[in-house]
């Protein structure tokens, strides 16, 4: 929890960004109510789509029509890109439709956020016991003294005597309505981490798909070594810590026993008042089944990347074998074609096996730079006034004002002359506005070209151009220039 991982954190992670993001509270509501809540594992593109554009239409309803603007489709994808990672984007083999799921960050944040709402009921009782008993079961599994085993299960045996003579007297110690309550809503917690520990599962197991694939790619050694360093991965993965507990686990669940006992022991404490008066959700009746889909859906995966691994070495052998003839079949084409015919000229040019020979005196010698030299001369001055005046008489002509006109033109019409230009929009500074229409119609490929428009030179047809202007005296005249006709186009 230092400064540094905690930035990097906030940086990187995308559960922090979920949270920080403006839209958070769309994101959250709306994936929690289609993934979280019924446990969907994948959907489809097109129903994805259709409910976030329910639920943006419901919302623009709400807080006007400028909430939330862009489309269904768009958020989805900016949702899933790599620098928001909140739902994860894939195909399933087979299909060229787009699939979309959580990504267990998503899903931590918005565990995180149900955890701020106030609870009308919070249990210690329920935790502390079973602190005790996992606690006890540590200590009773790591017990390698017999002596002592068999001691604590005497003790067990002598204390579950005296309850069952305490029942029979008439003695039968019931939990109350709290006791119940702690207990069921710290099994109803338990059991949606578990649904969200099987998303992290899966996304290990993906991420071992991407490794063996990289590795694949860019291995460069024997089959047999690499498969061995595959497999040897995958066994690693399956003998850690993670891959027994999640196959105890499965195991456990798979038995037909256990799923009965839990149906059983599931319907009896739903029908409890203490716990009817919680409004359970109604799939806690049914959540071992949903841990039974999760847990299927991971062993699907693991299956897939066994299954996309062995198609993956057989394809790329495949790949080999076909160049292989490819370039086998290219040798035997041209022998056959020249067998018949002995080519004529020279067929191939080979480099003289000879040194190149440069004796040392062959070299040009060294010639040193020449350094110039500046001469000391004292500059005249003059003592006539020069006019500055005439620097500020400049002529600049504004390009950006020619392209607006060029444009604002084309909006009423799909082309137009340079000549019917300068009839809407006559020159005001005489041939260098002229000149600056010109450069803009031939700098197609430069700065300043006409974004979206082009221009064409008919080289056939003379137009002539005029426009008023005065002499050196003051006089109005009209000058005139005949050049080809510009034509400018969208």
């Amino acid at each position: 929890m230092d400064h540094t991982t905690l930035s990097t954190l906030r940086d990187r992670h995308p559960a922090w960004r979920l949270l920080a993001s403006k839209h958070a509270p769309l994101v959250a509501s709306f994936l929690h109510r289609i993934f979280v809540a019924p446990n969907v594992r994948a959907m489809s593109e097109a129903d994805l789509a259709e409910a976030l554009e329910d639920e943006l239409f419901a919302l623009r309803e709400q807080l006007g029509s400028e909430a939330y603007p862009k489309g269904a489709q768009d958020y989805l994808n900016d949702w899933a890109a790599p620098d928001k990672g909140w739902l994860r984007k894939f195909y399933k083999p087979g299909t060229d439709e787009a699939q979309f799921d959580l990504t267990p960050a998503t899903e931590k944040a918005i565990a995180w956020l149900l955890s701020l709402t106030e609870r009308p009921f919070v249990g210690t009782e329920s935790r502390l016991l079973t602190l005790f008993a996992l606690l006890e079961q540590i200590s009773a599994g790591t017990e390698a003294d017999p002596i002592k085993r068999v001691a604590d299960l005497r003790q067990k045996r002598d204390e579950l005597d005296a309850e069952i003579a305490r029942v029979l007297a008439g003695d039968v110690p019931l939990l109350d309505d709290t006791q119940v309550k702690d207990r069921f809503q710290q099994f109803q917690q338990l059991a949606r981490e578990l649904l969200a520990d099987f998303r992290e599962v899966e996304n290990n197991f993906r991420g071992l798909d991407r490794k063996v694939r990289e590795k694949i790619a860019l291995w460069e050694g024997t089959k047999g070594s690499l498969l061995d360093e595959i497999m040897g991965e995958r066994d690693a993965i399956g003998d850690s810590d993670q891959g027994r507990s999640f196959r105890a686990f499965w195991d456990f669940l798979m038995s037909s026993r256990r799923q009965d006992e839990l149906s059983e022991r599931l319907d009896q404490v739903l029908a409890l008042p203490a716990v009817a008066a919680l409004k359970p959700e109604p799939r806690t009746r049914r959540v071992h089944h949903d841990w039974l889909e999760a847990g299927e859906h991971t062993q699907r995966t693991v299956a897939q990347l066994s299954q996309q691994l062995r198609r993956f070495l057989d394809d790329r052998a495949f790949l080999e074998n076909r160049r292989i003839l490819e370039l086998l079949h290219g040798i035997e084409s041209k022998a056959l074609a020249l067998r018949g015919a002995t080519p004529l000229g020279t067929v191939m040019h080979i480099d003289a096996m000879a040194a190149d020979i440069e004796l040392p005196l062959e070299r040009p010698l060294f010639m040193p730079s020449v350094k110039p030299l500046l001469t000391d001369l004292a500059l005249v001055t003059f003592d006539d006034d020069i006019d500055t005046a005439r620097l500020f008489d400049q002529i600049v002509v504004d390009k950006a004002r020619l392209r607006s006109a060029v444009q604002r033109a084309l909006r009423r019409q799909p082309q137009i002359t340079l000549r019917e230009l300068l009839e809407a929009e006559p020159l005001h500074q005489g041939l260098a506005e002229l000149v600056a229409y010109l450069e803009l119609a031939h700098a197609e490929d430069g700065g300043d070209a006409l974004e979206g428009l082009r221009a064409l030179v008919d080289e056939a047809v003379e137009e002539p151009i005029r426009w008023p202007a005065s002499t050196a005296a003051g006089e109005a005249v009209t000058r005139e220039a005949r050049l080809p006709r510009v034509i400018f186009t969208r």
